[in-house]
């Protein structure tokens, strides 16, 4: 079982960072790269990858689920049930990548332009979408063998598996979209091979790391593939409502950019680039967030929850400083980050006015997604929904009054992150001072 030494939670969130960071890297680059390429491109890849990434986004929380089960098992010495969980894993995201496979390739191209004003976009964003869904469906090894990976605290196989990937798609990226004197450019299509492809790459990657991991016959990960149903209800007891908090938070943001799109033109592409910024902001908050569930899981399995409070402490602290690190330059130095990502001047003042204005608004969301975390590790994943969907609610309200109702400015618009942000920190410190949440059983 993991320590509560600052270096022993170091281990385990650094590797969960850089690989954050890595992915991070792989949308900065494509945005640099597409926006390089034409407006409409950068725009498509960035409404049409939201989409997307709510998909993948909803298979990361149900695989959530199998992370916080396996973390509860290590700290309980149940290790032969370890296979089960992760088996049954990869049954249920199997389902679901099917699913939304087939609603992409099906129904896009008819559900996608009844949303967007410009239909050149939307065009764009089905020709996007039809070969980036096709991912998903690798998705579903890759992300439960992350689960299994994350749940033991052997982080750094995840981080070399993300590096595979990053290092692959910026390359296939740039020869894709742009092309050179063998290979025509595809552009925006072009941008969607090159992450499919990588992900295919990180996938065998990580069928390659648990094949070869010392641990695999402790652990029971090859033992008879046998699917029981008390095994199913109680992934889906755990999982489910992480895949649907994931779905609704992703699903959200995409309705928010939806009706910036409505706006014009202008407020799209500026908005583009304050989101595809604000993945830097994500790199130590998901890596300590992952970590947080970790701890919390392992240590309430070993009937330790006086550590609790110290393991939030020291993980706050940890992930306030990295933000400081990763996103100063929000304040510092806004219009150099806007020009990496879009140098067209005319876009650059407006993004660097939002970037400094909104950036506060991440150290609250570093603060409260460690609280959510703790809940989610202690196995309350229903009550993490509850928030999230309260939030969400709160989120959805406000984006219609500023947009709909205000037609406030785009500046004011970007206010919305501090109504979420703060309403999800208040929620959460609620939950855990006046709740029981340390006894839940799964």
């Amino acid at each position: 079982m993991l320590d509560l030494k600052f270096s022993t939670i170091l281990k385990v969130a650094i590797p969960l960072m850089f690989s954050s960071f890595v992915q991070s890297l792989v949308l900065l680059t494509d945005a640099a790269f597409l926006s390089r390429y034409s407006t409409l491109a950068y725009d498509a890849n960035g409404n049409a990858g939201l989409l997307y990434v709510t998909f993948f986004s909803a298979m990361f929380g149900m695989s959530d689920g199998s992370q916080i089960l396996i973390a509860r098992r290590i700290g309980e010495n149940k290790f032969s049930e370890i296979g089960t969980i992760f088996r049954t894993n990869i049954l249920v995201l199997s389902f679901l990548a099917l699913l939304f496979f087939s609603c992409i390739q099906l129904f896009g191209a008819s559900v996608i332009p009844y949303f967007t004003n410009n239909k050149e976009l939307a065009q764009a964003q089905v020709e996007f979408l039809n070969i980036r869904s096709i991912a998903l469906l690798f998705a579903v090894i890759t992300l439960s063998i992350e689960s299994y990976f994350f749940a033991i605290g052997k982080t750094w196989i995840v981080l070399l598996g993300a590096g595979i990937i990053a290092i692959t798609n910026i390359f296939l990226a740039k020869l894709l979209i742009f092309g050179n004197s063998w290979i025509e450019g595809k552009g925006l299509e072009g941008a969607a091979m090159a992450s499919t492809i990588a992900e295919s790459l990180g996938m065998l990657y990580f069928i390659l790391a648990v094949f070869l991991h010392n641990k695999r016959m402790t652990y029971s990960i090859f033992d008879k593939i046998k699917i029981r149903l008390t095994d199913l209800k109680n992934a889906l007891k755990v999982g489910s409502p992480l895949f649907f908090q994931s779905f609704l938070a992703l699903a959200t943001w995409t309705v928010f950019f939806t009706w910036i799109e409505n706006m014009g033109t202008d407020e799209l592409t500026i908005s583009q680039n304050i989101r595809s910024l604000y993945f830097l902001a994500f790199i130590p908050v998901y890596g300590f967030a992952y970590t947080t569930k970790t701890y919390i899981s392992q240590y309430l399995g070993n009937n330790k929850p006086d550590s609790l409070k110290i393991i939030q402490f020291r993980i706050i602290l940890l992930s306030v400083l990295f933000m400081l690190v990763f996103f100063h330059g929000a304040f510092l130095y806004p219009e150099t980050l806007i020009r990496l990502i879009n140098p067209h001047e005319q876009y650059v003042q407006a993004s660097a006015e939002i970037l400094t204005f909104v950036s506060a608004s991440i150290f609250i969301f570093s603060i409260s997604s460690v609280f959510l975390q703790t809940i989610s590790g202690s196995g309350n994943t229903t009550i993490t929904f509850l928030i999230e969907f309260l939030g969400c609610l709160v989120y959805i309200i406000y984006a219609y009054i500023v947009l709909k109702v205000l037609r406030a400015d785009i500046f004011w618009v970007w206010s919305i992150e501090y109504v979420y942000f703060s309403a999800m920190l208040i929620m959460t410190i609620i939950y855990l001072k006046f709740f029981n949440w340390r006894n839940k059983k799964i």
